[in-house]
């Protein structure tokens, strides 16, 4: 009797404990669930150089470098989806590799972010960058009013070959353009 008593208060109890490390990774926040989504939708309104795909067909690859804040909500968003002839892949790096294939790659850790911006510099490779980091890639997610935006760095897209859509210029908190 008293061990159907302890089973049912512990079921009782179960679901007010603090879930563990384990269930926390699983369940991204709900900033990480947004930001994950925007990743996801961002290739459309980018226009990559054809280097920088190895065959007409290959996949666009969307490295996460460091810690992954996204668990699973990354690999949900992109799961079935291409960009024209490219579907769309994700990839985990421990440190940044300028060899990776990476088309997007998002540095969320601050340690890593700039040396993962520096070793992409010349290469055309979307740097995702996170809140408050002081190194910023070429989108730079922000928190605003308690909503996920963005600020754009055009110019170094530019410079790489890339080109950010008007449509994606529009949304963006801010856009720095190269001086003419």
């Amino acid at each position: 009797m008293l061990r159907r008593i302890l089973l049912a208060f512990a079921l009782v109890l179960a679901p007010l404990l603090p879930p563990n490390e384990q269930s926390l990774r699983a369940q991204p926040s709900l900033e990480y669930q947004v930001k994950a989504a925007y990743i996801s939708k961002l290739s459309p309104f980018i226009d990559w150089p054809s280097s920088a795909f190895a065959a007409p067909n290959a996949p666009l690859v969307i490295c996460i470098v460091g810690n992954d804040p996204f668990g699973a909500a990354l690999d949900r968003a992109v799961e079935g989806t291409r960009d024209r002839d490219h579907p769309l892949q994700v990839r985990r790096l421990p440190t940044p590799d300028p060899d990776a294939a990476c088309h997007i790659l998002f540095a969320g850790d601050a340690a890593i972010a700039g040396q993962a911006i520096e070793q992409m510099r010349a290469r055309p490779v979307v740097t995702v960058t996170d809140s408050g980091q002081p190194a910023r890639g070429m989108l730079s997610f922000v928190i605003a009013a308690n909503h996920v935006r963005f600020d754009i760095d055009a110019a170094a897209a530019e410079r790489v070959g890339l080109r950010f859509s008007s449509k994606l210029l529009a949304l963006a908190r801010t856009v720095r353009r190269a001086s003419r």
